[in-house]
């Protein structure tokens, strides 16, 4: 378990921040982005767990306990011997729990015509602005998997992606299942003066 005594070390004052098992690397590092952007991804979700009903704020929590195991898996580089669960890694399994989630909540809802506008409800535009956040996080992982290879777990990666389908479809199912989408129409406003 975790145990925070003091919120300020002073010790990130010249730049760096601390990994899991003590290497101190730049904040702007790669490493660093992507396991900030998956905090941020998981702050986002904290405002629509603000706007939804119980069921669906049960499903976030969770999710939520995955990104900070995912944060933790991005702030501890992969070592060639690791024995297993010697670090906390995202697992297969989230992954596929992601899945069951998209298939159930997808089921009830109407296929698209368009794209679909991010806003309709409070909780939809708070879904979809966590979903933008998400796809962002997605990208710094992909960066870090591709920079750093053999010290990245890929499937964080796997993990983000299907987040991010997830929120979509939970934002529709926040409008209605659908039903107040707010969808896109192309050139909507190209001949207005």
């Amino acid at each position: 378990m975790v145990r925070i005594t003091k919120i300020y070390t002073k010790t990130g004052d010249d730049g760096t921040t601390g990994l899991v098992g003590g290497q101190r690397i730049t904040k702007d590092a790669a490493r660093v982005e992507a396991y900030g952007t998956v905090d941020e991804a998981n702050a986002a979700i904290g405002v629509a767990i603000a706007h939804a009903d119980a069921p669906l704020r049960g499903l976030l929590e969770s999710i939520q306990h995955d990104l900070f195991d995912a944060g933790a898996d991005l702030a501890t580089p992969r070592c060639a011997d690791e024995a297993p669960n010697q670090a906390l890694r995202v697992t297969p399994a989230q992954t596929t729990r992601l899945e069951h989630a998209i298939d159930e909540h997808n089921e009830r809802l109407e296929a698209l015509s368009s794209f679909v506008l991010p806003g309709g409800s409070v909780l939809a535009a708070a879904l979809h602005l966590a979903r933008t956040i998400t796809r962002r996080a997605e990208r710094t992982a992909v960066t870090l998997a591709r920079t750093e290879p053999d010290a990245t777990n890929t499937e964080v990666v796997r993990y983000l992606n299907r987040l991010s389908d997830l929120l979509f479809v939970l934002a529709r199912v926040a409008n209605d299942h659908g039903t107040a989408d707010v969808l896109w129409k192309p050139g909507a406003n190209r001949g207005s003066v």
